[in-house]
């Protein structure tokens, strides 16, 4: 851990900075400041192909050169735009400065006024951040959900016909099987993502107040809601939110962040099960050499990970539950909030992924008991009751739910015994009696 994580304030980018470490690219204040540059510099090629008269003389070969602005970019960019921002006190305003001075370098001066030319900051903002939010998901989240959906079917292919006692209100319950359970979880987190191929990323684009005033007043013959649209979908390749305000009005931000929000729920329950799985001794977990479960306790081996993945998750609903509901939210054509909490877009994605692959991690240290979950299911012979009432029901049988209620609802432990005695005095054929007692714990599991 170097020095400078060791005083970060958030675990983000401190204790957990390596689990984090993919996001940088795209939450970080470089990168914001990157994707603004991109934005620009994107923007001024736009128009230069509409083409505007005053940029006919733009020679096309400069357009690498422009580009490699942003797709060159590096720290000691990102340090001097900061430098100039000392100076404007405006982030959007200290990235134009900076594009401005490479127009310079590169002897195209006479084109530089055309940078930002009648946009306000909230069109850089307003793309910029969409985009990162758009390649960060592509990138680095739902690769990471696809990893633990991937160990969890393995895990369901694997355990697929072990039958396991299951537990309804906390109580004994019809047998399932472990790895149909497991498959519950990656059915919901798989439907889920569905989602994601549906979901808009969302820009704004359209000037001060959003109706191109600047834009229109200088070239009235333009088409520029149609400019801004090709500009926002086909070069961005974002949803042209239009019209709007000064700012884009998150809707589809916010369906975003609550659809991460129902993913997170999902995988918050999967950790609380295999947590309770494990103080059931149904799992035992893999030891590492010198890790220390307890500092009191020798013997401990806590679910830790499983614990983490829990902790993460709460902060990031916990975010994305403010984010989707204070962005859509603004006075008038604009106020500033939605600015300072965009800032913190990216920490509910590092609590996402920090609490993902604590997630995987904990899974890969089970060690399936398969002793203990066939010893719960011989200490539960009571759960084939609803087997055998039903059959009875089948076959006409006076109060076969009451017969069996009085049966199992004792304080005597059932067994095998117990319930082939009370068949044995059921007034049926001997077929059906030789039909259930072939019915037990680890059969009567279902499909």
């Amino acid at each position: 851990m170097s020095q400078t994580s060791l005083q970060a304030i958030s675990p983000i980018d401190g204790r957990y900075a390596s689990k984090t470490q993919s996001l940088v690219p795209f939450f970080s204040e470089a990168a914001l400041i990157q994707y603004r540059v991109r934005v620009e510099i994107e923007y001024f090629l736009a128009l230069v192909a509409l083409p505007l008269p005053q940029l006919k003389g733009f020679d096309s070969s400069h357009t690498d050169a422009l580009r490699a602005i942003y797709l060159k970019f590096n720290t000691q960019d990102a340090l001097a735009i900061k430098n100039i921002e000392k100076t404007t006190n405006h982030d959007v305003k200290a990235v134009e400065y900076f594009i401005k001075e490479r127009f310079d370098a590169l002897g195209l001066s006479e084109f530089k006024e055309f940078i930002h030319f009648g946009l306000t900051s909230q069109d850089i903002n307003n793309t910029a951040i969409p985009l990162s939010i758009k390649e960060a998901i592509e990138n680095v989240y739902r690769p990471e959900l696809q990893i633990l959906i991937d160990r969890l079917q393995h895990f369901a292919d694997q355990w697929k016909e072990v039958p396991m006692l299951a537990r309804t209100h906390g109580q004994a319950a019809s047998p399932t099987r472990l790895g149909k359970e497991i498959k519950v979880f990656v059915t919901r987190l798989e439907e889920q993502i569905q989602g994601f191929d549906h979901l808009s990323h969302a820009a704004k684009f359209g000037g001060a107040t959003g109706n191109y005033n600047a834009h229109k007043v200088a070239y009235p013959d333009v088409d520029w809601q149609g400019f801004g649209k090709n500009f926002v979908e086909g070069v961005l390749d974002l949803h042209h939110s239009f019209p709007t305000t000064q700012i884009e009005h998150y809707d589809h931000m916010a369906g975003l962040f609550h659809l991460m929000e129902r993913i997170n729920t999902i995988v918050l329950d999967l950790n609380r099960d295999f947590w309770t799985y494990i103080s059931m001794d149904y799992f035992k977990q893999k030891i590492k050499a010198g890790e220390v479960g307890s500092s009191a306790m020798p013997h401990k081996v806590n679910p830790i990970d499983f614990e983490n993945s829990e902790g993460n998750l709460g902060i990031a609903n916990a975010l994305l539950s403010h984010l989707a509901a204070k962005l859509p939210v603004s006075r008038l054509q604009r106020d500033l909030t939605d600015s300072t909490v965009l800032r913190n877009v990216g920490v509910p994605f590092g609590h996402t992924l920090i609490a993902v692959q604590s997630t995987v991690k904990g899974l890969d240290k089970l060690l399936l008991n398969p002793e203990k979950i066939h010893e719960d299911l011989e200490n539960n012979w009571a759960v084939v009751a609803e087997a055998i009432q039903t059959v009875l029901r089948r076959e006409a049988y006076p109060n076969p739910y009451e017969a069996l209620k009085g049966l199992t609802r004792t304080n005597e432990g059932m067994s095998e015994a117990t319930i082939h005695e009370f068949i044995d005095s059921l007034e049926v054929s001997a077929a059906i009696k030789e039909e259930l007692k072939a019915i037990n714990p680890q059969n009567y599991t279902g499909i």
